[in-house]
């Protein structure tokens, strides 16, 4: 009788152990996908300041042109 009641002990702890991995393995994966966006997000960013950087640069070239003559 004390064997089943330790085996069913076991059992269950172990469970508990395989839920809380679960749990984990989970967690971890929403925060992996929380970082690509995070960094899909930083890269478009990047795209659009290059691009206005450059767009006001070549404003910038237009009016000195533009004072010059």
């Amino acid at each position: 009788m004390r064997q089943i009641i330790l085996v069913l002990s076991v059992a269950a702890l172990a469970g508990c152990g395989v839920e809380s991995m679960s749990a984990a393995t989970t967690a971890a994966a929403l925060k992996k996908q929380e970082l690509e966006q995070g960094k899909q997000t930083m890269d478009q960013m990047q795209q659009k300041i290059g691009a206005a950087m450059k767009l006001t640069e070549q404003r910038s070239q237009q009016m000195t042109e533009a004072a010059g003559k």
